[in-house]
Protein backbone atom coordinates (compact mmCIF):
# COMPACT_ATOMS: atom_id res chain seq x y z
CA UNK A 1 0.00 0.00 0.00
CA UNK A 2 1.38 3.44 -0.98
CA UNK A 3 2.13 5.88 1.80
CA UNK A 4 -0.59 8.35 2.77
CA UNK A 5 -0.40 11.93 4.08
CA UNK A 6 -2.08 11.44 7.47
CA UNK A 7 -0.18 10.13 10.48
CA UNK A 8 -0.72 8.22 13.68
CA UNK A 9 1.47 7.66 16.70
CA UNK A 10 5.20 8.03 17.26
CA UNK A 11 7.21 4.88 16.68
CA UNK A 12 10.55 6.30 17.80
CA UNK A 13 12.95 9.22 17.68
CA UNK A 14 16.69 9.11 17.01
CA UNK A 15 19.44 11.63 17.73
CA UNK A 16 23.02 12.19 16.65
CA UNK A 17 25.61 14.90 17.32
CA UNK A 18 27.18 16.38 14.18
CA UNK A 19 30.69 17.80 13.91
CA UNK A 20 30.25 21.55 13.22
CA UNK A 21 33.25 21.66 10.87
CA UNK A 22 32.93 18.50 8.80
CA UNK A 23 29.21 17.84 9.04
CA UNK A 24 29.93 14.22 9.94
CA UNK A 25 28.42 12.20 12.76
CA UNK A 26 30.46 12.20 15.98
CA UNK A 27 30.93 8.45 16.45
CA UNK A 28 32.36 8.38 19.95
CA UNK A 29 30.77 7.37 23.25
CA UNK A 30 32.29 10.33 25.12
CA UNK A 31 32.26 13.11 22.54
CA UNK A 32 29.09 11.92 20.82
CA UNK A 33 26.08 9.85 21.86
CA UNK A 34 27.30 6.33 21.15
CA UNK A 35 30.04 4.30 19.50
CA UNK A 36 28.41 4.67 16.08
CA UNK A 37 27.05 8.14 16.85
CA UNK A 38 23.27 7.59 16.71
CA UNK A 39 20.90 6.74 19.55
CA UNK A 40 17.36 5.47 18.96
CA UNK A 41 15.41 6.12 22.16
CA UNK A 42 13.11 3.20 22.89
CA UNK A 43 14.35 1.56 26.07
CA UNK A 44 12.26 0.29 28.97
CA UNK A 45 9.86 3.11 29.93
CA UNK A 46 11.52 5.45 27.43
CA UNK A 47 10.43 7.20 24.26
CA UNK A 48 8.68 10.23 22.83
CA UNK A 49 5.10 11.19 23.70
CA UNK A 50 4.65 14.20 21.38
CA UNK A 51 6.63 15.77 18.53
CA UNK A 52 4.92 18.89 17.21
CA UNK A 53 6.67 20.23 14.11
CA UNK A 54 5.98 23.84 13.14
CA UNK A 55 7.41 26.38 10.72
CA UNK A 56 7.76 24.02 7.75
CA UNK A 57 6.55 26.86 5.51
CA UNK A 58 6.12 30.58 5.95
CA UNK A 59 2.79 32.14 5.00
CA UNK A 60 2.97 33.98 1.69
CA UNK A 61 2.99 37.77 1.46
CA UNK A 62 0.70 39.15 -1.21
CA UNK A 63 2.25 41.70 -3.57
CA UNK A 64 -0.08 44.12 -5.35
CA UNK A 65 0.13 45.95 -8.65
CA UNK A 66 -2.56 47.65 -10.67
CA UNK A 67 -4.97 47.08 -7.77
CA UNK A 68 -4.57 43.32 -8.11
CA UNK A 69 -2.62 40.60 -6.34
CA UNK A 70 0.15 39.87 -8.81
CA UNK A 71 2.61 37.86 -6.76
CA UNK A 72 2.96 35.93 -3.51
CA UNK A 73 6.42 35.81 -1.92
CA UNK A 74 7.53 33.28 0.66
CA UNK A 75 10.18 33.70 3.34
CA UNK A 76 12.72 31.10 4.40
CA UNK A 77 11.13 28.30 6.46
CA UNK A 78 12.23 28.08 10.10
CA UNK A 79 11.16 24.62 11.31
CA UNK A 80 11.23 23.70 14.96
CA UNK A 81 10.02 20.75 17.02
CA UNK A 82 8.34 20.77 20.42
CA UNK A 83 9.43 17.36 21.69
CA UNK A 84 8.19 15.69 24.87
CA UNK A 85 9.92 12.56 26.14
CA UNK A 86 8.41 10.08 28.58
CA UNK A 87 12.00 9.38 29.52
CA UNK A 88 15.47 8.88 28.04
CA UNK A 89 18.95 8.11 29.40
CA UNK A 90 20.17 11.08 31.47
CA UNK A 91 23.51 11.47 29.68
CA UNK A 92 21.83 11.49 26.26
CA UNK A 93 19.41 14.21 27.33
CA UNK A 94 22.27 16.23 28.81
CA UNK A 95 24.51 15.94 25.76
CA UNK A 96 21.91 16.90 23.14
CA UNK A 97 21.09 20.15 24.98
CA UNK A 98 24.75 21.03 25.50
CA UNK A 99 25.44 20.13 29.11
CA UNK A 100 28.97 19.00 29.99
CA UNK A 101 30.06 16.81 32.87
CA UNK A 102 32.56 17.68 35.58
CA UNK A 103 33.44 13.99 35.87
CA UNK A 104 31.94 13.79 39.36
CA UNK A 105 28.26 13.43 38.53
CA UNK A 106 27.60 17.12 37.90
CA UNK A 107 26.48 18.63 34.58
CA UNK A 108 26.40 22.31 33.56
CA UNK A 109 25.23 24.09 30.42
CA UNK A 110 28.22 24.75 28.23
CA UNK A 111 29.39 28.35 27.97
CA UNK A 112 30.64 27.55 24.48
CA UNK A 113 28.62 26.69 21.41
CA UNK A 114 25.74 24.26 21.73
CA UNK A 115 26.07 20.91 19.96
CA UNK A 116 24.79 20.45 16.43
CA UNK A 117 22.09 17.79 16.68
CA UNK A 118 20.50 15.73 13.90
CA UNK A 119 16.99 14.47 14.61
CA UNK A 120 14.78 11.82 13.01
CA UNK A 121 11.15 11.22 14.00
CA UNK A 122 9.36 8.07 12.84
CA UNK A 123 5.58 7.76 12.90
CA UNK A 124 3.14 5.73 10.79
CA UNK A 125 0.53 6.51 8.20
CA UNK A 126 -2.89 4.91 8.51
CA UNK A 127 -1.74 1.91 6.47
CA UNK A 128 1.21 1.22 8.76
CA UNK A 129 3.94 2.58 6.50
CA UNK A 130 6.77 4.47 8.21
CA UNK A 131 6.71 8.27 7.97
CA UNK A 132 10.05 9.97 8.59
CA UNK A 133 10.56 13.65 9.50
CA UNK A 134 14.23 14.53 9.35
CA UNK A 135 16.52 17.35 10.40
CA UNK A 136 20.25 17.18 9.62
CA UNK A 137 21.25 20.03 11.91
CA UNK A 138 19.80 22.04 14.77
CA UNK A 139 20.04 22.97 18.43
CA UNK A 140 18.11 21.53 21.37
CA UNK A 141 17.03 23.40 24.50
CA UNK A 142 15.13 22.38 27.62
CA UNK A 143 13.97 25.73 29.01
CA UNK A 144 12.39 24.54 32.25
CA UNK A 145 11.81 21.78 34.81
CA UNK A 146 8.44 21.54 36.56
CA UNK A 147 8.10 19.79 39.92
CA UNK A 148 4.92 19.12 41.89
CA UNK A 149 4.04 17.08 44.94
CA UNK A 150 2.53 13.64 44.57
CA UNK A 151 -0.62 12.78 46.52
CA UNK A 152 -2.94 9.85 45.89
CA UNK A 153 -1.89 10.33 42.28
CA UNK A 154 1.76 10.37 41.27
CA UNK A 155 2.94 13.71 39.88
CA UNK A 156 5.08 13.04 36.80
CA UNK A 157 7.13 15.45 34.72
CA UNK A 158 8.02 14.50 31.17
CA UNK A 159 11.06 16.30 29.77
CA UNK A 160 10.07 18.93 27.22
CA UNK A 161 12.55 20.12 24.60
CA UNK A 162 12.50 22.63 21.78
CA UNK A 163 14.53 21.75 18.69
CA UNK A 164 15.37 24.66 16.39
CA UNK A 165 16.57 23.57 12.96
CA UNK A 166 19.58 24.99 11.16
CA UNK A 167 20.78 24.62 7.59
CA UNK A 168 22.77 21.41 7.13
CA UNK A 169 26.52 21.82 7.52
CA UNK A 170 27.45 19.89 4.38
CA UNK A 171 26.44 21.68 1.18
CA UNK A 172 25.16 18.53 -0.55
CA UNK A 173 22.58 17.66 2.12
CA UNK A 174 18.82 18.38 1.82
CA UNK A 175 19.19 20.11 -1.54
CA UNK A 176 16.22 20.99 -3.76
CA UNK A 177 17.13 19.13 -6.99
CA UNK A 178 15.23 21.63 -9.13
CA UNK A 179 16.93 24.81 -7.87
CA UNK A 180 20.00 23.72 -5.89
CA UNK A 181 18.66 25.48 -2.79
CA UNK A 182 19.44 23.86 0.53
CA UNK A 183 16.63 23.25 3.04
CA UNK A 184 16.69 22.48 6.76
CA UNK A 185 13.96 19.82 6.71
CA UNK A 186 13.37 16.70 4.65
CA UNK A 187 10.66 14.05 4.77
CA UNK A 188 11.16 10.53 3.50
CA UNK A 189 8.62 8.10 2.12
CA UNK A 190 9.59 4.43 2.52
CA UNK A 191 6.61 3.66 0.30
CA UNK A 192 8.48 5.19 -2.65
CA UNK A 193 9.95 2.39 -4.82
CA UNK A 194 13.27 4.27 -4.96
CA UNK A 195 13.55 4.71 -1.18
CA UNK A 196 17.01 3.83 0.16
CA UNK A 197 17.10 3.60 3.97
CA UNK A 198 20.89 3.44 4.18
CA UNK A 199 21.30 6.52 1.98
CA UNK A 200 18.72 8.39 4.05
CA UNK A 201 20.52 7.62 7.32
CA UNK A 202 23.86 8.67 5.84
CA UNK A 203 22.39 11.98 4.66
CA UNK A 204 20.53 12.85 7.86
CA UNK A 205 23.24 11.68 10.27
CA UNK A 206 26.39 12.85 8.52
CA UNK A 207 27.71 9.68 6.91
CA UNK A 208 26.35 7.34 9.58
CA UNK A 209 26.42 3.63 8.68
CA UNK A 210 23.78 1.44 10.32
CA UNK A 211 26.11 -1.54 10.57
CA UNK A 212 23.80 -3.65 12.75
CA UNK A 213 20.58 -2.46 11.04
CA UNK A 214 19.15 -1.24 14.35
CA UNK A 215 17.28 1.58 12.59
CA UNK A 216 16.76 0.02 9.16
CA UNK A 217 15.00 -2.94 10.77
CA UNK A 218 12.71 -0.53 12.62
CA UNK A 219 11.78 1.21 9.37
CA UNK A 220 11.11 -2.07 7.59
CA UNK A 221 9.14 -3.31 10.60
CA UNK A 222 6.74 -0.35 10.74
CA UNK A 223 3.21 -1.64 10.39
CA UNK A 224 4.25 -5.30 10.43
CA UNK A 225 4.57 -8.03 13.03
CA UNK A 226 7.81 -9.73 13.97
CA UNK A 227 10.96 -9.07 15.91
CA UNK A 228 12.74 -5.72 15.58
CA UNK A 229 16.06 -4.70 17.07
CA UNK A 230 15.83 -2.66 20.28
CA UNK A 231 18.26 0.03 21.42
CA UNK A 232 19.76 -2.44 23.88
CA UNK A 233 21.29 -5.24 21.72
CA UNK A 234 20.61 -7.72 24.52
CA UNK A 235 16.86 -7.13 24.25
CA UNK A 236 14.33 -7.75 21.53
CA UNK A 237 10.78 -6.50 21.32
CA UNK A 238 7.87 -7.65 19.29
CA UNK A 239 6.65 -5.02 16.80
Amino acid sequence: MAQGTSFKGIRWVAFGIIDPTTGLIVADEKKGLSKDGVVLVDGDGQGATTANITGLEEAGQQQYANDKVKRITHGTPTPQVALTMLDMPFDIGAKIKGYVTDGKGGWVLTSGRKPNVALMICSSDYWGNAVLDCFANGEMIEPSHNHATSNKNESDYNSTYTYQSLSPIKNDVFVDPTTGTQQSYKEYSPGDPSFDAAAMLAEVFGGFTDSDNKIINRIKGAGTTGTVVSEDPSKETQG
